[in-house]
């Protein structure tokens, strides 16, 4: 495994020496390369945050304005460089403000480390103030349990050097996750002897390998195929393995469609590429996986959003296509779909030992195969060219949510980061924005966390701060984390926020309106029924961010463009029509129709639940 060390480290000494725990931790941060720590100090992390000032221990410190873009930003970070980074909170609020980032971060599994305080050992079960201790005594781990790979609570500051290595090692190693410490304040402050751990001798050696036999039978399983289809999942980015996932779909001819989570696993200007799959992918994504006989699926776990609920035909069709599952993770090989071939493996790995088998007489053999289903999946993405072209090539004002995709991706560079926020604009930029190199589109693809997006895109650009990132928000969302633009501005932290403005849910609302053709709660209005909205381009240069605020696609092509070549963060607010329609919605999801509705939509609901192939 890769040293999480710093170039500069030196090996690090057994030696014990006298430290606080406060300082224990912040120096195994060091040690451990953690580049950046977020949050916002509080009297129950205090002495955590004061000892990151120590000598020694220096990791700069990222104030936000909210615990729960500390983990967001965190999350930003791993998602981009493959490399953790930490956030501390208080006790109490402070850490329960966490929650919707760790699940984020538990839902698509990336690596986020949260320290926080506790009350002193000694008065826990008192009562102190923030604490949670009618069922047992300091019982905030019950909050934490279920959106963690694990939680550990300090009760001794020798403790602290076994407890960090070990949660480096659960959220590093197999699936990765966020993982939690609790340190109360006692231990916190406390100094004592203790030696630190050195993290390599920590950590395992090689990764996890599908048997020879599995591979083999893959492998025959591909070649027999007819119309092979790769699913790319996130796993297959963060296992690194899409060099050898595009070096493979080559070698057989098998057409690549990806999910949330594996958009940017394989560049979508290549022949093979043909789209995404699930509720909001595409016509020909969807088409080409549901036609597949065998699919070979890359570290994806078939959520609903991704298989359209499981309806047979929609995404996929399980039987009659054989499916070849690779996962690090057991729980997730047959859990919605039976497989023909599980394997247990590291995603690069499991690709890698595939192409080993191949022949090259096979792969002649293959392409002399495939002419047919070539002009198949060229057909099938020109066929959904033509019904994007009219959204995103609009030049209506105000604009549809496609249209300031198409000025962005004239101007970001090819390696250029996209970091999306949830709703309309997720679906949006997944159909309409082509991406092209690993890591390069962030979403929170599983959980859909509204307020992710702006504190992720400033970790996605502390983790490549020579790369451009964009922050791609609606309205609703950037409204739950707006406060952070102080945070961009005070650490100067260049990231372009593109908010598409239609003044409501309107993701929502088009749900809403499907299934009861009534909407409540979506729209921003006055109480006499006028659009409201703020003026964001106005509000972002009180808070110090130079801004646009861009009625057409010619003031919004001009304004990204100029942002782009701005040092500092930016903000281009694009006003977009409530109703020119969102993502288009090739797929299905599972919605169930209330029985007050009584006309075709019972039916449809009914006939399309009865497809559903997971159960």
């Amino acid at each position: 495994m890769e040293t999480l060390k710093n170039e500069k480290s030196t090996e690090l000494s057994t030696n014990k020496r006298k430290m606080s725990g406060g300082s224990v931790i912040t120096k195994t941060l060091k040690n451990y390369g953690i580049p950046y720590v977020a949050g916002i100090p509080g009297h129950g992390c205090w002495m955590l945050t004061d000892a990151l000032m120590e000598d020694g221990c220096e990791i700069p410190f990222i104030q936000v304005m909210h615990e729960q873009s500390a983990v967001h930003m965190a999350d930003g970070y791993y998602r981009a460089s493959g490399k953790p980074m930490a956030a501390i909170t208080s006790l109490g609020p402070g850490t329960a403000n966490t929650i919707i980032g760790l699940g984020t971060a538990y839902a698509d599994s990336t690596a986020t480390l949260l320290l926080s305080g506790a009350p002193a050992t000694h008065m826990q079960g008192h009562g102190v103030m923030q604490e949670l201790d009618r069922y047992r005594s300091n019982d905030f781990s019950s909050v934490t349990g279920g959106v963690t790979k694990r939680h550990w609570k300090a009760n001794r500051v020798e403790q602290l050097p076994f407890i960090m290595h070990r949660a480096f090692n659960s959220m590093l190693s197999g699936r990765p996750g966020p993982v939690h410490v609790e340190v109360p304040m006692d231990i916190q402050t406390e100094e004592v002897d203790v030696a630190f751990h050195e993290l390599e001798k920590r950590m395992p050696i090689g990764k996890v390998r599908a048997e020879k036999f599995a591979i083999q039978k893959a492998v025959d399983l591909l070649l027999s195929a007819k119309r092979p289809v790769i699913v790319a999942g996130g796993g297959a980015i963060t296992s690194e393995g899409t060099e050898e996932l595009r070096l493979l779909a080559e070698a057989v001819g098998a057409a690549v469609v990806t999910t949330w989570n594996g958009k940017s696993a394989f560049p979508e200007d290549h022949h093979l590429f043909a789209g995404s799959v699930g509720q909001t992918g595409t016509t020909s994504g969807n088409a080409i996986a549901a036609g597949a006989d065998v699919v070979l699926s890359v570290g994806c776990k078939f959520t609903d959003w991704s298989a359209s609920s499981y309806k047979k035909g929609a995404s996929f069709s399980f039987p009659p296509a054989k499916l070849i599952h690779i996962d690090i993770d057991p729980q997730e090989i047959g859990k919605n779909y039976p497989t023909e071939v599980g394997l247990i493996s590291d995603a690069k790995l499991a690709l890698k030992d595939m192409l080993a088998l191949l022949t090259e007489e096979q792969i002649e053999e293959m392409h002399s195969k495939r002419k047919e289903y070539y002009e198949t999946i060229k057909q099938l993405n020109e066929e959904w060219e033509k019904k994007i072209a009219p959204r995103r090539d609009s030049n209506d004002a105000p604009m549809t949510s496609q249209r300031p995709l198409k000025e962005l991706r004239k101007v970001l560079p090819r390696d250029g980061i996209v970091v999306v926020g949830s709703g309309n604009t997720q679906g949006a930029v997944k159909q309409t924005f082509p991406v092209y190199e690993p890591r390069t589109f962030l979403t929170s693809g599983s959980y859909s966390s509204m307020g992710w997006a702006v504190p992720a895109a400033m970790g996605a650009k502390l983790a490549q701060p020579d790369k451009k990132v964009v922050c791609i928000v609606g309205d609703g969302d950037f409204m739950q984390s707006l406060p952070e633009m102080a945070v961009a501005v005070m650490h100067n932290i260049s990231v372009v926020f593109l908010v598409q403005n239609n003044m409501g849910y309107m993701s929502i609302r088009g749900g809403q309106r499907k299934l009861t053709s009534r909407h409540i709660g979506t729209e921003f209005n006055l109480q006499n029924g006028e659009p409201y909205t703020p003026h964001f381009a106005n509000v972002a240069k009180e808070f110090g961010l130079k801004s646009w605020r861009a009625e057409t696609p010619d003031e919004v092509a001009n304004a990204l463009e100029e942002a782009l070549n701005t040092d500092g963060p930016t903000l281009v607010e694009a006003m977009t029509a409530r109703d020119a329609g969102g993502p288009f919605v090739p797929g299905w999801w599972d919605f169930p129709v209330p029985a007050y509705i009584e006309d075709d939509r019972q039916q449809e609901y009914a006939e399309s639940r009865a497809l559903e192939q997971h159960l």
